[in-house]
């Protein structure tokens, strides 16, 4: 284990049951388990507890072996602040990387936020399909390699000539390729000097765009900018995470839910580990 990836996956709803001594209402289900998988080898899904507090997660990590801690040199997560406090309690040697799908799609909102302030501020109302910046929010959301130069050009142009909304619509839009450019880094062999220069043309235009929404998500990526560094330094992403997640979803809507927590525990870490077991027998 060198690699952890931490996430969070939905499992039902919340329960609560009253204290009939007290009157009290206390939590009984959680609708949130968390996960630990092996985010760079074949281990699957580690285990998983209810739950998503730091307490929880410190929880899980106590009843690991010291030396197996130990061992862990980055954990992958989201851009979830409380993961990154329990790792800095119950892993304070392991250096805390931000998946970029979760960097680009805080950027992808940011995208929409500006979208719906700006429609209703300038034209007063809700967004029509007739308007301009209506027709082509597809297209601001979609990475600029995956567009055709006519598909861009149908973006582009009709925004440019729409005025205000759309010369606001287009600084956002650029801001967003601009932090993909700096993602775009990573497993590249970067140098320090070009992740730099690529930073600070980043910061640079959210600065001066002079959009609220634009400049909290510079903000907020210069608050996670040590994770963020460490994913273009490494690469290391929480991709294997997610598909556990994704499995254990199917799991759950095939089975029409599970009315134990620990019996989905049990069925999800036997359709998770497979491949690890049939690892370990090859081995």
């Amino acid at each position: 284990m060198r690699v952890l990836g931490i996430d969070e996956t939905r499992r039902g709803r919340t329960r609560w049951e009253q204290d009939p001594d007290t009157g009290k209402w206390q939590l009984t289900r959680d609708r949130w388990h968390t996960g630990f998988v092996d985010a760079l080898g074949t281990g699957g899904l580690l285990g998983q507890v209810e739950g998503r507090t730091v307490a929880d997660v410190l929880a899980w990590l106590s009843t690991t072996p010291l030396a197996w801690r130990k061992s862990i040199r980055h954990v992958a997560i989201d851009m979830s602040a409380t993961y990154r406090a329990a790792i800095r309690t119950g892993l304070p040697d392991a250096i805390v990387v931000v998946d970029h799908f979760h960097v680009v799609q805080l950027a992808n909102k940011m995208l929409s936020l500006v979208q719906r302030r700006t429609t209703a501020e300038i034209r007063g109302r809700r967004g029509r399909a007739a308007d301009p910046e209506w027709k082509a929010r597809r297209r601001l959301l979609r990475n600029r390699e995956d567009l055709t130069d006519e598909q861009f050009a149908k973006m582009w142009n009709p925004l440019l000539d729409e005025g205000r909304i759309g010369q606001i619509l287009l600084t956002a839009w650029i801001a967003k390729e601009s932090l993909r450019t700096l993602l775009a880094l990573a497993r590249t062999g970067a140098d320090r000097e070009q992740v730099g220069h690529a930073r600070w043309k980043f910061l640079a235009w959210c600065a001066d765009s002079d959009i609220p929404e634009v400049r909290t998500l510079a903000a907020t990526v210069d608050r996670w900018w040590p994770e963020i560094a460490a994913f273009i330094d490494t690469g290391h992403s929480n991709a294997k995470s997610e598909g556990i997640n994704r499995v254990i979803k199917l799991v759950a809507r095939n089975a029409f839910g599970f009315r134990n927590a620990d019996s989905q525990r049990l069925r999800t870490r036997c359709v998770t580990t497979r491949r690890a077991r049939g690892h370990l027998r090859t081995a």
